[in-house]
């Protein structure tokens, strides 16, 4: 004689118990992180308000705001994840938490814009370590290596890599235009057409910019996860002559506005506006690049079979 056990009805009806949302899981937390909190707010304030009054608004850093913004949003993102991991505060956060405070304070006291901006991504990265382990660690990953196309580099390595660039992009823009029947001449890095002359700025053809796109190359690969590995390295190494490309023709625009408009034009609000092409044009470009290599690998893929 078997005895047969019912299922309880009750238990069957039960929905399962789903993940609180984000808003409550950050509402849970916020007892234990408003110390941190307020002295990343009294550590960093002062930082954020001299860049974003000084550093940040110049041409050469502008992109310094934009890289930050998305750093924190793709943190946000991937939060989620960072709580599903298994709290495993590690002992290696605080001599990290160390060298980011004192680089931070060297920084401030002696003006070094790249060590102040620096220690931001090693305090951060070493409160995640210290309070979370390395599993949160490695699910942030990506954001704390983005920020550091926030962190300016050398200025005398930014030159010396910056002047073959700039007189690449002054090279390719002469012929181009000539080839296309304007009266345009070149010395160095100066243009000359019709009446004009124009020098090609660092920021219109320099490695601030390459880094730019280089970082809202890998944004956009950080979004698509690609599955294919050929496609994902074949963009992020594309991203270069992109850039090249994308800075040719803002060099182009602001000469032919500068040509047909005058001097005051090419350098006010249109000059702005250069910029923004530059951007919408290697974006165009990368999705231009992103949908050929998706096909290539389509048609590797089927050839195949």
């Amino acid at each position: 004689m078997t005895t047969q056990v019912r299922p309880d009805p009750a238990a069957q009806a039960a929905p399962a118990v789903a993940n609180p949302p984000m808003g409550a899981q950050l509402s849970a937390a916020l007892p234990e992180w408003w110390p941190v909190l307020a002295g990343l707010a009294a550590l960093f304030l002062p930082t954020m308000f001299s860049l974003f009054t000084g550093a940040w608004i110049g041409e050469e850093q502008a992109h310094g705001p934009m890289i930050f913004a998305l750093a924190l949003w793709l943190a946000w993102r991937k939060w989620p994840g960072v709580l599903a991991q298994p709290a495993a505060p590690s002992w290696l956060g605080w001599p990290l938490l160390t060298v980011g405070l004192a680089l931070h304070l060297l920084g401030r006291s002696q003006h070094i814009l790249m060590f102040e901006i620096g220690s931001i991504i090693l305090v951060l990265a070493a409160i995640v370590l210290a309070k979370l382990g390395a599993p949160a660690l490695r699910v942030l990953w990506f954001p704390f290596f983005f920020m550091l196309f926030m962190v300016p580099l050398p200025s005398e390595f930014v030159a010396a890599v910056t002047m073959p660039m700039k007189m690449a992009v002054s090279w390719a823009t002469e012929h181009l235009l000539f080839a296309a029947g304007y009266p345009i001449a070149r010395s160095g890095v100066i243009l000359q057409i019709g009446q004009y002359q124009l020098l090609v700025a660092d920021a219109c053809a320099g490695l601030q910019t390459l880094l730019t796109l280089e970082a809202l190359g890998l944004f956009y690969l950080n979004l698509m996860r690609h599955p294919s590995a050929f496609r994902n390295i074949g963009l992020a190494i594309l991203i270069i002559p992109i850039s090249f490309s994308a800075n040719v023709i803002r060099v182009i625009t602001l000469t032919l506005v500068t040509y047909y408009l005058g001097d005051a034009a090419g350098q006010g609000f249109l000059h702005g506006f250069a910029g923004m092409v530059l951007f919408l044009t290697a974006l165009v470009l990368i999705l231009a690049v992103d949908s050929s290599l998706q096909w290539y690998v389509a048609q590797r893929r089927g050839g195949d079979r």
